[in-house]
């Protein structure tokens, strides 16, 4: 389709950096973690010692699968309220600690963005969709993002240009 952007593997170009788990580091809360998967699965673990297990997996693909395998006395009670609230955070960490990767999610312009996965499992009806059937929440909370930096990067032009006129200066020497 042309108004719309799929994804999957992380080092599939060009837009495998929206993947969580493309290999690029988030600080979130406070934290360096390797990948958006990693921040978004250390909020999963009710203990320090399941998160510091999860941290500890070779691959972001590892991590994943180890988080949609704990038990459900390993997992946060508020876990399902909280994890779309969690991911759509760390990826605004992501996408405004990186500006390549900034670049990449605007420059797909108002495309619909969308994780196509072929193992059809409910993990990946969730976050992206298979065979056309899916939530696609990660590419729902991606457009999100996006739009929400479209419009700081609106609003601190207008800023800018507001202050400029302050100062005095002429519309012709703030096009410059």
């Amino acid at each position: 389709m042309d108004n719309e952007i799929s994804f999957y593997r992380a080092n599939e170009k060009p837009y495998g950096p929206l993947s969580n788990l493309y290999r690029r580091s988030v600080v979130f809360e406070g934290e360096e973690y390797q990948t958006s998967e990693h921040a978004y699965q250390a909020g999963k673990a009710r203990k320090e010692e399941v998160k510091q297990w999860l941290m500890a997996a070779p691959t972001p693909a590892l991590l994943a699968m180890a988080a949609h395998g704990l038990y459900v006395w390993d997992v946060h009670p508020e876990w399902s309220k909280t994890k779309f609230d969690r991911m759509k955070k760390i990826l605004i960490c992501k996408f405004t600690q990186h500006q390549d990767l900034q670049e990449l999610l605007l420059g797909t312009g108002n495309k619909r963005l969308v994780e196509i996965a072929t193992v059809d499992n409910a993990v990946n009806r969730l976050w992206g969709e298979v065979n056309g059937k899916g939530q696609n929440k990660l590419g729902v909370l991606l457009m999100e993002v996006r739009e929400e930096i479209r419009q700081k990067i609106s609003d601190e032009k207008i800023e800018s240009v507001e202050a400029a006129l302050k100062m005095g200066m002429t519309a012709d020497a703030i096009a410059a």
